[in-house]
């Protein structure tokens, strides 16, 4: 025998015996913790519910009992276990058994054509993406989980499993601020929840529709919704629900600027003597914005400041970072009510730090407004920050919200196609059947199932018809579909991106206003320029919308060349366009597009407001590495050695950055200017992910 073999009999006879020596070992193994279940093997059973035993011999056990599962492939309940295998995993955090168990389970479940264990199977992908925080992806496979539940038969079970997914759904939408979705979500899940009668559900529905309508600002609607869920929590009596309820009404009742009334539900909710130790992080939320709401009935006194250190006490032996952050800004602004500016100044710092920590970014923009008041001298500063971060989060939300939209009709699409895929294999077997009855019947009655034969496959060609007609009536109303979304989109960034500018403008004319150095003259006449670029902006975005050009959203060339022909037309400046014509321009990753998009028009503007010139190119080169842009004209030109960057090539520069790019202007006095950029190639898939350079790991 060859010493290969040899030695892998004798590494599986030791983990035999060690499988046998830990099966036997009371002290090790607690089988009283083991739930007995007669249709999943032994060892899975211990790798579930064992609490003596360690992550890794766990791990196992649950290798041990996979491996009896696939020596029983035939039995009937192989496929149920399978999934349970493949959720254990995940809950033992082994990433690659998971994966691999996972796609055992989809397989398998797709070939037996199992719709619930096919929506567990995305359900469990959707759980582990959501674990790492990749929540766009999450609801990637919990729209996934939903759709094969819906191929269910209808019954509780089904029905149960769709509005589990619809509230996980509602969830992630909340937190990248679709609050349409989200609402519209958990309010189909609410409908199916009252439907079985499932309080404890229905009160976590009502509560999540309250924090929706307080990201909306729609207080009175929120207060409406957690006085809903209150009822609830008193069918299914969970103190720590009813604790966190009564929390919620008082935040919003603060909100609303009833100082008095919250104060009074606060207080209410403190006097429970056993809320500190069964709930600290409630009871310190309670306490913080009480404190908050004597502050701001008018209390100065020592017990504010005592009220928010014991408040601190309880955040940092919880380790609750957020309401660290929290609390150390409530005692900047009593710091600052106080006049003690110093103080409160080194309070906001510190509650700035924790708040980038934990990625707050509501938080941050708060404490910045606060410093930009507090500290003058480093007011222009701290302006600055607070106009880059608003537009960051723009951007993002912006972003997300359109990836939110793409996974809904990319979602529908693969659904659809394994759907078509169905039909054709159903298809494919029948005439396989109807061919073999075929040959039997010639020898029978021929002229008959001649007959016959022809009559079915007439009718098999209106049935293939109406299934066209349907899917192309389905793939319109997508169409339609994506139209008003894109219309929202639209709308959106009118409202916020010139929201947002003219509030960081004001914000930074406020710090400049008492100055007359020469410095902050400069920046006011720049801030001047930023406001005509505000007014251009508005122009652009009302004629997208009037215009509802649809198809030029999913149209790159186009749209840069309407672009292009805008200002040619404005400025009288001739511009002329070359790109590959042969590439597939719109498969490019939509960052990608948007930002060669404002870089082309950004430069444009710089040469219609400083380059004097008669002509410009614009030129678009892509191969497998990079996309490269050049930009020329033959104005004056510069030095570039010399002065300082505008705000137009500072928005450009930052673009470039942002995506990883690389950029190169070349100048000359009365020779033109000549501005190259390179940026990375990123392509879209089917499932919304990206390919190319930067494709990361879901």
């Amino acid at each position: 025998m060859p010493y290969f073999s040899t030695k892998k009999i004798l590494k599986k006879l030791l983990f035999l015996i060690g499988s046998i020596l830990a099966l036997n070992c009371d002290q090790k193994v607690d089988y009283e913790m083991v739930t007995e279940d007669s249709r999943l093997p032994k060892a899975v059973q211990i790798a579930r519910d064992s609490t003596q035993l360690s992550t890794e011999e766990r791990k196992q056990f649950l290798i041990q009992g996979l491996d009896e599962l696939n020596r029983s492939k035939t039995d009937s309940t192989y496929l149920d276990n399978l999934s349970r295998v493949s959720l254990i995993s995940l809950r033992l955090k082994d990433s690659v058994l998971f994966k691999k168990t996972n796609a055992m389970v989809h397989a398998a479940a797709l070939k037996a054509e199992n719709y619930k264990v096919l929506g567990e199977s995305q359900w469990d992908i959707a759980a582990y993406h959501r674990n790492k925080g990749a929540l766009d992806s999450a609801y990637f496979y919990y729209r996934r989980a939903l759709k094969y539940f819906e191929g269910m038969p209808v019954d509780d079970v089904s029905q149960s499993l769709k509005a589990r997914m619809l509230y996980s759904m509602g969830q992630m939408q909340e937190d990248f601020k679709d609050f349409l979705g989200a609402e519209s979500n958990i309010t189909r899940a609410i409908r199916i929840y009252d439907d079985l009668n499932d309080y404890r559900r229905l009160h976590s529905s009502y509560n999540m529709l309250g924090v929706i309508s307080n990201g909306k600002k729609q207080y009175d609607k929120a207060l409406e919704y957690y006085n809903t869920a209150r009822v609830y929590i008193d069918k299914v009596d969970n103190q720590k629900s009813r604790w966190l309820n009564q929390n919620n009404i008082a935040h919003i009742v603060l909100r609303k600027k009833d100082y008095s009334e919250a104060l009074e539900l606060y207080e209410r909710l403190l006097n429970d003597p056993e809320l500190i130790s069964e709930y600290p992080r409630v009871y310190g939320k309670a306490l913080i914005s009480s404190t908050y709401a004597k502050f701001k009935m008018g209390e100065q006194g020592e017990i504010l400041n005592q009220g928010y250190q014991e408040a601190l006490k309880v955040y940092k032996e919880i380790d609750d970072l957020d309401d660290i952050a929290r609390a150390h800004h409530f005692i900047a602004e009593l710091l600052t009510a106080q006049n003690r500016p110093a103080e409160a100044v080194a309070e906001a710092k510190i509650a700035l730090e924790l708040a980038k920590e934990t990625h707050k970014n509501e938080r941050q923009l708060e404490v910045l407004r606060l410093l930009t008041e507090l500290d003058a001298k480093n007011a222009v500063a701290y302006s600055n920050d607070y106009y880059a971060l608003s537009e960051q989060i723009k951007e993002e939300e912006r972003t997300k919200r359109d990836k939110f939209a793409r996974i809904r009709l990319e979602t529908d699409q693969v659904i659809e196609q394994n759907t078509v895929l169905t039909r054709q294999k159903q298809i494919w077997i029948g005439v396989v059947v109807g061919l073999t009855l075929l040959g039997i019947a010639i020898f029978m009655i021929i002229s008959q199932r001649i007959r016959n034969n022809k009559l079915k496959f007439e009718q098999s060609q209106q049935e293939s018809n109406q299934e066209i007609y349907n899917l192309m009536l389905g793939q319109q109303g997508k169409f339609e579909e994506g139209k008003k979304l894109e219309q929202k989109r639209i709308s959106e960034e009118l409202h916020d991106g010139i929201l947002g500018e003219m509030l960081g403008i004001r914000l930074v004319l406020g710090g400049l206003n008492e100055r007359t150095d020469e410095q902050s003259q400069g920046q006011r006449a720049e801030l001047i320029e930023k406001l005509r670029g505000v007014e251009e902006e508005i122009r652009t975005i009302s004629h997208e919308l009037s215009h509802a050009s649809y198809q030029k959203i999913h149209n790159f060339i186009v749209s840069v060349e309407d672009m292009i022909r805008n200002i040619e037309a404005s400025s009288g400046i001739a511009c002329s366009f070359t790109y590959d014509d042969h590439l597939d321009w719109d498969d490019l990753q939509g960052d990608i597009k948007i930002n060669a998009y404002r870089i082309v028009q950004e430069s444009l503007q710089n040469c219609v407001k400083h380059a004097q010139c008669e002509n410009a190119l614009v030129d678009f080169d892509c191969d497998k590495q990079k996309l490269t842009l050049t930009i020329s004209d033959d104005g004056v030109g510069f030095d570039t050695g010399k002065g300082k960057k505008g705000i137009g090539l500072r928005n450009i520069v930052s673009r470039v950055k942002k995506i990883n790019g690389t950029l190169q202007i070349e100048s000359k006095k009365n020779k033109g200017t000549t501005v190259t950029v390179s940026l990375p190639v990123v392509y879209q898939n089917i499932d919304g992910e990206s390919t190319g350079q930067e494709l990361m790991e879901a």
